[in-house]
């Protein structure tokens, strides 16, 4: 039994409630799910529970794959929490990832009746679902030329937003921002001999990671061993053969930077020669049933929960590492004192496991458990590269670039 749906609930039930779910059951081999007609025949004699034993299937994980889209469906019809206060003391803006985005603000709603209460009147936030893209942000920074008039809080995955000298990174230069986290030590999985996703010059704090894994159509293979690491990818056996998620700017351009970090310009090259096609991730994971199937599809890890075991699709982590897009927390310097509580919020346990647990969003948090191998790598740019680079320029040359390999092919 979930908020949702019961599992002695029909698919038809189900699914004319929650149209988001119909594409879960056909990739679990329900064909025709998305004919009304042949839905109502299917669907109204065979319940969910019968439905997942009869195709072999965890009845647990597949109820959290059904919620997950219908969560994410909600984030998507009600896609901004907001509220509006004139007389605030502490503003709030930001990008939400879309699978967590719904009981993070069902967290923060408590924590603000409880531990924040005497905050919650100060406050005034607008945190938006990360399918609505950060264009509305990028324009009100813009045009912003008074540290005091910008927000004292910013949370957001995107290099582009928070190190672009015209946007965040223009702030985060003169010193207006401050890590007040109190961790002197990341999660060991991104503090570590390998990697250490800590600011050195404690500007930026990062609450969570964005992981890009492999998700791979052995049907398709065709011969071509297995891909299990980026340079993998970029040999000549995956050209016109790689789904990458474009539409996921602040995961894209990521990608696109590390691939630059360690293969150059004509890694870029590459990576052009191999697309395939451009993809939501919630597309991604049925791209097996189309007609030009990519024989790898690059996503976020979160949505390899969506795989059934018994399909062509098998998810694979990358022996170099996953590709990761940090969620950033910034925090005024000026403001230090009064934004701490709602800073250890964000960074909290209790917000790190809903990221993790929830999300598949790693946390930095060290209280939090990931549940990830240690032996799953992490690819990541490094502080020194950031710093040493203007990254709002180094994303449009490296966007040029791969473009550029497109329109040759």
């Amino acid at each position: 039994m979930t908020k949702y749906f019961n599992v002695n609930d029909s698919l038809y039930a189900i699914t004319e409630r929650y149209p988001e779910t119909i594409d879960l059951f056909e990739s679990i081999g329900f064909e025709g799910m998305n004919n009304e007609n042949q839905r109502k025949l299917i669907g109204k004699s065979i319940t969910l529970e019968t439905a997942l034993k009869m195709k072999k299937i965890n009845l647990e994980v597949f109820t959290e794959n059904l919620e997950d889209a219908i969560n994410h469906n909600k984030a998507i019809n009600d896609e901004t929490d907001k509220v509006t206060n004139n007389n605030a003391d502490i503003k709030i803006e930001g990008i939400l990832p879309c699978p967590v985005r719904i009981p993070l603000m069902e967290s923060f709603s408590k924590w603000m009746e409880g531990t924040g209460n005497n905050l919650a009147a100060k406050m005034e936030y607008e945190l938006k679902a990360a399918s609505m893209g950060v264009d509305w942000l990028k324009e009100s920074l813009e045009k912003t030329e008074d540290p005091d008039i910008l927000s004292d809080i910013f949370i957001s995955a995107g290099f582009d937003l928070f190190f672009d000298k015209k946007l965040i990174g223009k702030w985060a230069s003169k010193g207006v921002f401050e890590d007040i986290t109190k961790m002197k030590h990341y999660n060991k999985e991104f503090d570590n001999e390998e990697i250490c996703l800590k600011d050195p010059n404690n500007n930026y704090s990062i609450i969570g990671v964005v992981p890009a894994v492999f998700l791979v159509n052995i049907e398709e293979l065709d011969g071509r061993d297995m891909p299990k690491s980026w340079e993998d990818i970029l040999k000549p056996d995956f050209e016109n053969s790689v789904s990458l998620p474009i539409g996921d700017f602040d995961l894209f351009n990521a990608i696109l930077l590390n691939i630059h970090q360690k293969y150059g310009e004509e890694g870029l090259r590459k990576l052009g020669k191999c697309l395939s096609t451009g993809m939501h991730p919630s597309e991604m994971v049925k791209s097996h049933r189309k007609q030009d199937k990519p024989v790898v599809t690059i996503m976020p890890y979160f949505f390899t929960k969506m795989i059934k075991n018994e399909g062509p699709m098998k998810p694979v982590w990358p022996l170099d590492g996953a590709i990761i897009s940090p969620i950033f927390l910034l925090s005024k310097k000026s403001k230090k004192d009064m934004l701490e509580p709602v800073v250890d919020f964000f960074a909290s346990k209790e917000v790190g496991e809903i990221l993790s647990h929830n999300g598949k969003f790693p946390s930095v948090n060290p209280e939090v458990d990931n549940m990830i191998s240690m032996e799953h790598k992490y690819m990541w740019l490094g502080w020194d590269y950031i710093y040493n680079n203007d990254m709002g320029e180094l994303i449009n040359r490296c966007e040029n670039i791969f473009n550029e390999n497109i329109d040759a092919k």
